[in-house]
């Protein structure tokens, strides 16, 4: 029951659109297999962090997947947020365009460096370290 004067769901001002945190053609890496996986595969080194990239040996249709993990060598709980925040934002703006569908890449976070370093500048990082990952690959 509403009280009066209280306006039902109807009188609730429209969500804004917003974007979402990852992009919506990006899936993102939960299990811990896949963070392995990874490992194993290629790895591009960034001033701010590390990508490694793997190929999926399922169908190429299957979409862009992505990870992100930094260690406790990155900082407290907020210091790794912080960073995993920054490292989500790069992926979501770059990963559509310079990403290779039916991969899997994972972002690592670097220690003050990733949380400190200008924007413009990871972006670039980014866009560079895939470049030189996908520059051998078939």
């Amino acid at each position: 029951m509403t009280p009066p004067g209280m306006g039902g769901a109807s009188d609730m001002p429209e969500r804004s659109e917003t974007s979402p945190a990852v992009s919506s053609c990006l899936t993102v890496l939960s299990k811990r297999a896949d963070f392995l996986l990874a490992a194993r595969a290629r790895r591009q080194s960034a001033p701010a962090f590390t990508l490694q990239a793997r190929r999926r040996d399922e169908a190429p249709g299957g979409g862009i997947r992505v990870g992100f993990t930094c260690s406790k060598k990155v900082g407290n709980a907020v210091a790794r947020n912080r960073a995993k925040r920054r490292l989500r934002e790069i992926a979501r703006a770059e990963l559509p365009r310079h990403g290779r569908p039916g991969w899997d890449y994972v972002l690592i976070g670097r220690p003050d460096v990733t949380a400190t370093r200008e924007f413009e500048a990871l972006r670039a990082d980014l866009r560079r370290a895939l470049d030189r990952l996908h520059a051998d690959a078939p």
